[in-house]
């Protein structure tokens, strides 16, 4: 049924295909219907998930459908998402399957509110127009977004991509499911984090600073979850008591795990030039000049800059990339 769970006792394939993938022990999948209450895009509203092109905990196969793996707070999951008309099915393997399941609703958008958004330019009525199926997403987990936010700080998306991979590879575990073709893993627990060595940081390319954050994090992993469930604020707060995790690192992870459509990114190197060429024609903006060019938008500013960069406005590059940096082998 739309919007339920199938039966335990029905753990069969999903509807409209011959099979579901079965891990190597035979293990059938849990299955989940679900019918959005409108447009909706997988590939728009999945995206902010992806860390890079070969991140190994997502993947978007040939036929649109999307792989997730992840350590749920009942143990490690995999979650299938493909789209059957207009309806998504989705099915799940490991101890988080249940949960997965519950939550893929609000994974997919369904607590967004597209229409909370009144646009005040042209510029974001023509692309809310052209991308209906934007919804913002809701994982309900921080510490899977927090992370990988703080491995981005301050240093290119190559780099912190890079570090990513052999972190989780190195020190995850494989997916539960038929992953591995995939190569799928799901990332460390807190335990698991706290006890990477600091040489294998430095292979990973991760700096002290980077590093000393994520494990101050991981030590109060619990209270940074609960972050998940508080307004914005509150969230925004108690991510910040943490030295090493500001505004930028903060938005970042809110967006995701939050589905927070105000999380404004302030501190980004690009986004006030790309906010302010798109609405002014200014890309020398800066912070003070983005958050007042986004005003009318305000408890919307994340989604009217997720439409900014979806409009294709963005100005010219006029210098060099930054280059990025390698102390792996120092």
């Amino acid at each position: 049924m739309a919007g339920r769970f199938a039966p335990r006792t029905t753990r069969a394939a999903l509807p409209h295909r011959t099979a579901v993938p079965r891990p190597a022990d035979g293990s059938p999948p849990l299955t989940r219907e679900w019918t959005p209450p409108g447009p909706l895009d997988l590939r728009l509203v999945l995206g902010p998930l992806r860390r890079g092109p070969a991140d190994p905990t997502f993947r978007m196969v040939g036929d649109g459908t999307f792989w997730r793996a992840t350590r749920t707070p009942v143990g490690p999951g995999t979650l299938r998402i493909a789209r059957h008309g207009d309806r998504i099915a989705a099915a799940a393997w490991g101890p988080g399957a249940d949960w997965l399941l519950e939550g893929l609703p609000a994974l997919l958008g369904a607590e967004d509110d597209p229409e909370a958004f009144v646009p005040r330019h042209r510029l974001l009525a023509v692309t809310r127009h052209r991308r209906p199926g934007l919804r913002l997403l809701r994982t309900g987990l921080v510490l899977e977004s927090l992370i990988p936010s703080i491995l981005e700080q301050k240093v290119t998306t190559d780099e912190a991509y890079g570090a990513w991979r052999h972190l989780v590879r190195r020190f995850g575990t494989p997916a539960p499911g038929p992953t591995a073709d995939l190569g799928l893993h799901v990332m460390p627990d807190p335990r698991g984090w706290a006890m990477i060595p600091s040489w294998e940081w430095h292979k990973a390319n991760v700096d002290a600073k980077r590093s000393s954050t994520i494990l101050r994090a991981v030590r109060v992993a619990r209270r940074l979850e609960e972050a998940a469930t508080m307004p914005l604020p509150e969230a925004q707060t108690r991510l910040q008591l943490i030295p090493g995790i500001g505004p930028w690192t903060a938005a970042e992870t809110l967006q995701r795990s939050n589905g927070a459509p105000d999380a404004v990114t302030v501190g980004d190197l690009h986004l006030p030039g790309i906010v302010g060429h798109a609405l002014a024609d200014n890309r020398d903006a800066d912070d003070e000049e983005m958050l007042s060019l986004l005003t009318p938008y305000e408890g919307q500013r994340h989604r009217a800059t997720r439409l900014i960069l979806l409009s294709g406005r963005v100005p010219a590059r006029r210098a060099p990339r930054m280059q990025p940096g390698n102390i792996a082998n120092l």
